[in-house]
């Protein structure tokens, strides 16, 4: 048969539409069940966003308690400077922001990577002899977060594993999971000031491990690590051929008692990609602005990492072009000024608050050195009604209307998390309350009497 004849079917001379169909190369056209073809709607979520998970959220979401009625709520638990309004960024910043945008040259796409200008700007600001940059070491990012996100997907593979501390900023595990990496979690020392267990840390590393997060100045510690603490854990990243994952976006955010030190000054010989951003420091949390800096000077990392940062970088187009715009200005015109009176406020708020915590029983509140935070140990044994830190923080809400995060949330459980960047008269009053909330529930553990009577 011809292959291209209309066939009709039956002996009618007008047949029906549904008596008519085309046969090509001897095929028949009538609809049939296609191979893989579905019979029914089956939409389900796919496996990345299964595994994605928010401890934090979860923690925070399932607390289902209110506050106290009679008393303001004071939230102690969110790492936003800018929640209460007494830590304005500074004026010049705001102005350079409006500058961009009435010049009107930043409103197209920029390389996804960054305007090649912005990235210069950043190299030069973070330049050191001993750890020199150019721009092409630069790669801006949507907020440090998303820096964290390209380095990790750089680094590793579906089924090699990261090393995070613990405590540590639980979105390195949020973003790991999700991506099929393991998480093996290194101790940090409280007595040591939240120091690294370096003997644990290198008892974690094999052959899938892909690199090592040092989270310094820490979130949610408040630690900042010496230089000699520094050469020892790029002693354990050289010996084990580990490349390093340095979280620095709280860096230069530390107390007049400490030093920051950025680690790729310290070493030559490990390959680092160092994150940060403009959040923290510069007070802009929602400008979503951030970059990673490229260490590299043996070429371990080669042409490949670069390179795949940028393809990485290209799946959605860059951080915001009008920050960019500003970058320049909010780099060279801020004054120090600005950074000397938050850091001042931020050290007087953790003296207070180290101070405060420190007097009342039950709890042994670790100093802070840099960052935002402070974090907290309960000691269960005296608070016997609560099975945990999270029940812990759960009543302090309820009866007192202060919000702490469980430090479970961090994996670092029966301490809490108290954020120093809330106005004076509300720390005192937050420390107030937790003193009589302290007071109303705490017992004396058993054989420990005499103790309590004194």
């Amino acid at each position: 048969m011809d292959p291209y004849v209309i066939q009709m079917n039956g002996n009618s001379s007008l047949p029906s539409v549904l008596d008519m169909h085309v046969n090509i190369g001897g095929r028949s056209s009538l609809p049939e069940k296609r191979k893989g073809r579905k019979s029914r709607w089956s939409v389900k979520p796919s496996d990345m966003s299964n595994k994605t998970f928010n401890p934090i959220r979860a923690i925070v979401d399932s607390m289902k308690v209110k506050p106290n009625p009679d008393k303001t709520m004071i939230a102690l638990s969110i790492g936003d400077p800018t929640v209460f309004g007494n830590l304005p960024t500074d004026p010049e910043v705001t102005q350079a922001m409006k500058d961009a945008l009435d010049s009107g040259k930043y409103n197209g796409y920029a390389p996804s990577i960054g305007y090649l200008s912005s990235r210069e700007e950043i190299a030069s600001y973070y330049h050191r002899p001993e750890a020199p940059l150019e721009a092409k070491d630069v790669i801006l990012t949507s907020g440090c977060s998303q820096a964290i996100e390209l380095c990790l997907a750089v680094l590793a593979n579906p089924g090699q594993n990261i090393l995070v501390p613990r405590p540590g900023f639980s979105l390195y595990r949020t973003l790991a999971e999700s991506m099929g990496i393991e998480v093996k979690l290194y101790n940090l020392l409280p007595e040591k000031s939240w120091e690294i267990d370096l003997k644990q840390l290198e008892s974690l590393i094999d052959e899938k491990t892909a690199c090592l997060i040092v989270n310094n100045p820490s979130n949610p510690c408040g630690s900042v690590f010496s230089r000699s603490h520094l050469q020892k854990i790029l002693a354990v990243a050289a010996r084990q051929c580990v490349p390093i994952l340095a979280d620095e976006i709280y860096g230069d955010m530390v107390f007049s008692d400490s030093t920051f030190e950025p680690l790729a000054t310290l070493s030559s010989n490990v390959p680092i990609l160092s994150c940060g951003g403009l959040a923290k420091r510069w007070l802009v949390p929602g400008w979503r602005l951030g970059w990673i800096l490229i260490h590299d000077r043996r070429d371990i990392f080669g042409n490949e990492i670069r390179d795949g940062l940028v393809k990485l970088s290209q799946r959605i187009l860059g951080p915001c072009t009008v920050v960019q715009g500003a970058l320049k200005s909010i780099l060279q015109r801020t004054p120090q000024e600005f950074y000397h009176n938050t850091l001042s406020l931020l050290k007087s708020n953790a003296d207070l608050c180290y101070g405060a915590l420190a007097a009342i029983p039950g709890l042994q509140p670790v100093r802070p050195s840099g960052a935002m935070y402070l974090m907290v140990g309960i000691e269960m044994e005296h608070f016997p009604e609560f099975e945990n830190d999270v029940e812990f923080t759960e009543r302090l809400v309820a009866e007192q209307s202060v919000h702490c995060l469980p430090a479970t949330c961090f994996e670092y459980p029966n301490f809490f998390r108290v954020v120093i960047t809330v106005p004076k008269v509300m720390m005192l009053e937050a420390c107030s309350r937790i003193q009589e909330f302290c007071e109303l529930h705490y017992h004396c553990a058993e054989g420990s009497q005499e103790e309590c009577d004194k």
